[in-house]
């Protein structure tokens, strides 16, 4: 397998269209599985994916195509290239057609082999869970380390690479018929702490010792950090400028969007920011494909802090930059990480100031309602707590909520400290976070789920 930056180098040369623009992914991986308090699976694998995207401009406009592959043949590359020329002369105007960047330098480090993970990645990981295995309760779970170098090279002289490592442990509790779940991102698995996670997962199944059945209705219910991050990493995908000028998302208002708008009165800020310690994502987009967040044009755009909500006022909307244009805005390019500030109490404080609620754990099954206002619904899952008079009493069944991220940020009445999280419903697309619980005062629960 030859080096990524040589299939861009000969995807180039053989290129014969106006403009071509090569993205190569190497990613290693290493996952490990334990059920029953035993281990089960691990294992290693590596895969290359790579794309074409060809430009043709003509009197009318530009055409642009993409072609991907994961062979890692070279004979293979003159074909897909010819594959991308093709289908470009028959495509439409590209609507999003901007001029591409340009460059002239070579990144340090842009002919050197990818990076990769292996197995020993888990090793810190092994001694806790030996420890937890010797229990009684029943302990599931998996760990994945995902290594994924990226090369992203142009016909008008961009070079780019960034290596990107992102890795998750999640572990289920079960003791009888409750269950509980924990999990936290990382990027090298030696800063997990396993005894913590497992004391956490015992605390909880104590709580369901005791069970208390309850109706649907809207309870004081504290979100905690993975729950408040599922429900904000659907908000930031919803915030495209485009949609939201064109009255298509619950971003919009008369004439024009929301930028502007208080969201309630806790002075929160959500934000992405590529240089965010521990969370740091790519400097610079790379994407095979257009919408209306990321145009294939922008290959090379630089990444920066974006605040989308800044003390608590919508703040910023993603623009490609012919969106930008269109509607004489600030070209924005989306995050890979997100992170809500604005608090400074405990949970363990914001349970205690809890007369009477609910204390959840995670959410699955986020699914869109209604976008004009952003109404998800979804089930709550492996742990309902009930709080009264400051204290854990017991745990109750499950419930589907409906819930609109940007109306909870209107109502939260309170927030605790922001620390790194894991979202459950999201984690295979999206990791780095680092969210607050948030209080509800009157979160809807809007029937009782038989799921556990």
């Amino acid at each position: 397998m030859i080096a990524g930056h040589e299939v861009i180098e000969r995807a180039l040369s053989a290129a014969t269209v106006d403009e071509t623009i090569v993205i190569v992914t190497d990613s290693s991986e290493a996952s490990l599985r334990w059920a029953g308090n035993s281990m089960t699976t691990n294992g290693i694998s590596t895969l290359r994916r790579w794309t074409v995207m060809s430009i043709v401009r003509t009197d009318a406009g530009a055409r642009a195509a993409t072609v991907s592959s994961t062979s890692v043949d070279p004979a293979d590359i003159a074909g897909v290239v010819a594959a991308a020329e093709r289908a470009a002369r028959a495509a439409g105007v590209a609507e999003d057609a901007m001029p591409l960047l340009t460059g002239t330098s070579v990144p340090d480090g842009w002919e050197a082999p990818s990076q990769r993970t292996n197995i020993d990645v888990f090793g810190s990981l092994t001694g806790g869970l030996s420890s937890g295995f010797d229990g009684t309760d029943q302990l599931y779970g998996f760990a994945h380390h995902q290594v994924e170098t990226v090369w992203l090279g142009s016909s008008t002289g961009i070079r780019k690479r960034y290596t990107q490592p992102t890795g998750s442990v999640e572990i289920n509790g079960k003791r009888g018929d409750a269950s509980a779940w924990v999990g936290t991102g990382t990027t090298r698995f030696d800063d997990v702490a396993v005894d913590s996670l497992l004391a956490d997962l015992s605390t909880r199944l104590d709580w369901a010792d005791t069970r208390v059945d309850l109706p649907a209705g809207r309870y004081e219910t504290i979100l905690p950090p993975s729950a408040v991050a599922d429900l904000m990493i659907y908000l930031m995908w919803t915030m495209e400028g485009r949609g939201a000028q064109e009255g298509r998302t619950a971003l919009s208002r008369a004439g024009g969007t929301r930028i502007g708008e208080k969201l309630g009165t806790l002075d929160l800020t959500l934000f992405s920011d590529p240089a965010a310690p521990g969370l740091e994502y790519s400097p610079f987009l790379a994407t095979g494909s257009s919408n209306d967040s990321v145009s294939l044009f922008d290959n090379g755009l630089p990444t920066s802090r974006v605040d989308w909500i800044a003390d608590g006022v919508i703040n910023a909307l993603s623009y490609p930059r012919f969106a930008a244009e269109e509607y004489a805005t600030p070209v924005t390019v989306p995050g890979d990480n997100l992170i809500l500030t604005g608090g400074d109490t405990s949970i363990e404080d914001m349970i205690a100031g809890t007369e009477r609620g609910l204390l959840l754990t995670t959410m699955w099954y986020i699914r869109e309602v209604d976008p004009a206002t952003l109404l998800l619904t979804g089930l709550t899952r492996d742990g309902v707590y009930l709080v009264e008079d400051g204290e854990v009493v017991g745990s109750t069944n499950n419930f589907r909520f409906n819930e609109s991220p940007l109306d909870l940020l209107r109502r939260a009445s309170q927030a605790g400290i922001s620390s790194p999280t894991l979202p459950r419903e999201w984690k295979d697309w999206f990791t780095r976070t680092a969210m607050p619980p948030l209080r509800i005062p009157d979160f809807h629960m809007s029937s009782v789920s038989a799921a556990q």
